[in-house]
């Protein structure tokens, strides 16, 4: 995915600070945390499940129902590369079945076999004990904001590029993150 990305230039009111602060920086804050959270959900799926995290998320979008090979990359926010050895991992563990599209031979639909959907359903509740812990200590209007404020810094990112968007979930709310693993 290639993005153009908006020149900024700052206001008149908005004079630029001489250097950057790497701790004070957003970007660079929201990467290292999304890099931690990442190696230590990598870390339990792959010695627990034996899963990497594009073929947790690759199952994860797939519980929700079988998806072309094309949709799973923007509801992965993954790459095509990355979701295609994703995909042929699973599927060589027969936990993922993909099947030609009769319409276009040239593309594939993905889902969970059995043996995937039981092993979603035993990862899924480790998921979420994840997300409570990290989030524990944050009141529920807190955790509310933080998923709000997340959702605006998606939406300001994606019009910085063009306008690539991310596949929303039924809610509304963006189905996808930074790729830091």
């Amino acid at each position: 995915m290639t993005a153009t990305v908006s020149p900024i230039t700052p206001g008149a009111s908005e004079a630029p600070e001489p250097g950057v602060s790497l701790s004070d920086y957003v970007p660079y804050r929201l990467a290292t945390a999304s890099a931690a959270v990442s190696r230590l959900i990598a870390r339990a799926y792959e010695d627990r499940f034996g899963l990497t995290i594009p073929q947790w998320r690759l199952m994860s979008v797939l519980a929700e129902g079988a998806l072309t090979q094309h949709t799973a990359v923007t509801r992965t926010a993954m790459d095509k590369v990355r979701v295609s050895r994703a995909a042929q991992e699973l599927v060589v563990r027969r936990l993922v079945a993909r099947t030609t599209v009769r319409s276009d031979r040239r593309s594939h639909t993905l889902e969970l076999t059995a043996a995937g959907r039981r092993l979603f359903a035993e990862i899924a509740p480790l998921a979420l004990a994840y997300e409570a812990t990290l989030l524990a200590g944050l009141a529920p209007s807190e955790v509310a904001m933080f998923k709000r404020l997340l959702d605006h810094l998606e939406t300001a990112a994606i019009q910085l590029t063009g306008g690539e968007t991310i596949t929303p979930r039924p809610d509304g709310s963006p189905d996808g993150s930074v790729d830091v693993d």
